[in-house]
């Protein structure tokens, strides 16, 4: 059987078409998609512990090749983790609270980004213990003109909920539902594992060695670099603290310098070792950025970074130690390729231990990849 819809004219046509779109709007408006309504109650039956960020990369996001400062990336990362370590954290919790980071996990750089891709930040909590939570997150660049996407970074960040009443007080975190004991287990091994790490770290208080004159090219003393900041209210939204993405983009921008001082070439962030917050960071305060080359290798630079404190409105306080990393750079050429990096020159007892600290990570690390790189074929 056939159906015929009955003519109208082209006047009732257009009324009747216009009515239509005007009643599937409202039906959109009024009654969400399935995908959307499943996502909401995907969601809600996991307590919320997803958060997506995007932005679109701008020039002063880059340096003068195009490639986007990986402290832009970090400052974003940290962004998603506190938005979501807030959120949960205060589903439970009378008191209010902020989640403060406390550490990032080795972050790499997997693909670089460049102006005008947009950035997909996407992070989820995969770890509570009673007072910390792991966030995981991911980062995908997308070029809206070819619709391709690559991903770019991978991250695990550690925060803690400090009260909004008392910064120094630590509440704690609501509990969580895993799909399956292994992964609980799982987590309860990485918590462990950077609890032990953090507690190793957090008496480090040695200070970057003093340049001295008569500086040889290639050596520590000639690329070393230090940045000042002072901490504004725009690096404290959420409180009267420094949010740790804006330390962790300082960190890499003196990193950077550092690099670029030793190669004089375009560089980029490859990878950062994990990154230590060992006091908190106040509104008011200098925030002292130190960085010095500890290792090359033919294609890659180690780069120590220290972040000091100085409490210009608490005299009685004295300059502190705030947090520490390790950054990997690489020197590209015009094509932007990999290229050779100048060998370190090493003066010194201390120095050399450094280097062979380095080289020792170094090989560690081009290891861990070879053994994934064979494990995903």
């Amino acid at each position: 059987m056939r159906c015929f819809r009955p003519q109208t004219s082209k006047k009732d046509h257009g009324v009747d078409m216009r009515h239509a779109a005007k009643r599937r709007i409202e039906n959109l408006t009024l009654q969400p998609s399935r995908d959307v309504v499943d996502r909401g109650e995907m969601e809600s039956k996991l307590g919320g512990y997803t958060q997506q960020l995007s932005r679109i990369m701008r020039p002063d996001d880059a340096n003068y090749a195009g490639n986007v400062h990986g402290g832009v990336i970090l400052k974003m990362i940290e962004e998603a983790g506190c938005i979501i370590g807030t959120r949960h954290c205060n589903t439970q919790n009378e008191e209010r609270c902020v989640a403060m980071l406390v550490r990032v996990e080795k972050t790499d750089f997997l693909s670089p980004m460049f102006i005008g891709e947009v950035a997909h930040v996407n992070a989820e909590i995969t770890y509570a213990s009673k007072h910390s939570v792991e966030v995981q997150v991911k980062v995908m660049a997308e070029n809206i003109l070819t619709g391709t996407k690559k991903l770019t970074n991978k991250a695990a960040l550690w925060f803690v909920p400090c009260s909004l009443q008392n910064a120094n007080k630590i509440l704690e975190v609501p509990p969580i539902e895993y799909a399956s004991p292994e992964q609980e287990e799982e987590g309860r091994k990485r918590y462990e594992a950077q609890k032990k790490e953090r507690l190793e770290t957090k008496e480090r208080t040695e200070m970057v060695a003093a340049p001295f004159s008569g500086l040889e090219p290639h050596t520590v003393a000639f690329s070393q670099s230090s940045l000042i900041f002072l901490v504004g209210p725009a690096d404290c939204p959420l409180h009267d603290f420094v949010n740790g993405g804006v330390t962790m983009k300082v960190m890499d921008e003196v990193a950077g310098v550092v690099a670029a001082r030793h190669c004089r070439t375009n560089i980029v962030t490859v990878s950062v070792d994990a990154i230590n917050f060992h006091s908190k960071i106040k509104k008011g305060n200098v925030l002292i950025a130190m960085g010095r080359l500890t290792f090359t290798s033919n294609r890659s630079m180690e780069i120590e970074v220290v972040v000091d404190v100085s409490p210009v409105l608490e005299p009685e306080k004295d300059r502190h130690r705030a947090a520490s990393a390790l950054f990997t750079y690489i020197s590209l050429d015009k094509n932007n390729r990999p290229q050779p990096v100048p060998p370190l020159q090493v003066q010194g007892e201390e120095e050399q231990k450094r280097f062979d600290e380095g080289k020792e990570r170094y090989l560690q690390n081009k290891a861990k990849r070879t053994a994934e790189k064979a494990a995903q074929q």
